[in-house]
């Protein structure tokens, strides 16, 4: 596919996406709130989308309680065979056909917050009227910002949400707890942050960089009876980690089924 890609939403995300897009795609964006992107066309209106170049991707990056202000001034897009990409959370394609109408073509995607700095991950699901070369454009915008993956069944990604659309946060809020657990052992606040964040920076570059199982790595950092050992034995005592990533995660999940209607 070649012509433009019209961007709804420039926040944290769609601006991410918007900067990874500058040197390969002709992008226009509408966002009234936010400062013109160099290398974009800022859009005064949605009317003005009717001239852009054919054929035409509208990137949908708006919060989901604002969808239903949004897309009834693109169904002449939608009628115009327009590919629409939706990184809004929480949004089914469902929700999106209901306005733009059963001929639309959807993609439900779900990136993650690491895509600011070209390290993201997102999941795609298609709906039933995107095409090879559609779902091939598609990856290819969300790869700008990091690696994707394909979902057939639109119901996982309610669980790729909980993995690693909200993931990010689980792990800045075990830095918060291991930060504060230092200060417990004596540590200024300043040092025990600075260790918890290079400690955690660091064992994600090296997971990257080693196709190890993720188990085999553990246990490199976990001698017999010593320390490391000693912590891990807390976390494991009654299978507590476990159970307690798995029902939040599960709570993510029901959250985001229940936002998908």
């Amino acid at each position: 596919m070649a012509g433009s890609v019209l961007l709804i939403g420039s926040g944290r995300m769609g601006g991410a996406l918007a900067r990874g897009w500058i040197a390969t795609e002709t992008v226009a964006v509408y966002d009234p709130a936010a400062a013109p992107i160099e290398g974009t066309r800022k859009l005064d209106s949605l009317d003005q989308a009717q001239a852009l170049p054919q054929p035409l991707t509208v990137v949908i990056a708006v919060k989901p309680q604002m969808l239903d202000a949004v897309l009834p001034s693109l169904v002449p897009l939608a009628a115009r065979d327009a590919l629409f990409v939706s990184v809004a959370a929480g949004a089914a394609i469902a929700r999106y056909t209901a306005i733009l109408g059963e001929q639309a073509r959807i993609v439900r995607t779900m990136p993650n917050t690491p895509a600011a700095i070209g390290r993201g991950i997102t999941a795609l699901v298609a709906g039933p009227n995107v095409d090879a070369a559609a779902r091939a454009y598609a990856e290819r915008l969300l790869r700008a910002v990091g690696e994707t993956l394909w979902v057939e069944n639109e119901g996982l990604i309610d669980a790729v949400t909980a993995v690693s659309g909200s993931g990010p946060a689980y792990f800045f809020r075990f830095t918060e707890a291991l930060a504060r657990a230092g200060e417990r052992e004596g540590l200024p606040p300043d040092l025990a942050m600075k260790l918890a964040r290079a400690t955690f920076s660091g064992a994600g570059a090296l997971a990257d960089a080693r196709p190890d199982p993720i188990a085999d790595l553990r246990a490199e950092v976990t001698s017999p009876g010593g320390t490391t050992a000693a912590a891990l034995a807390r976390f494991d005592a009654d299978n507590a980690l476990d159970r307690l990533v798995a029902e939040a995660a599960d709570a993510c999940a029901r959250r985001s089924r229940e936002l998908a209607g």
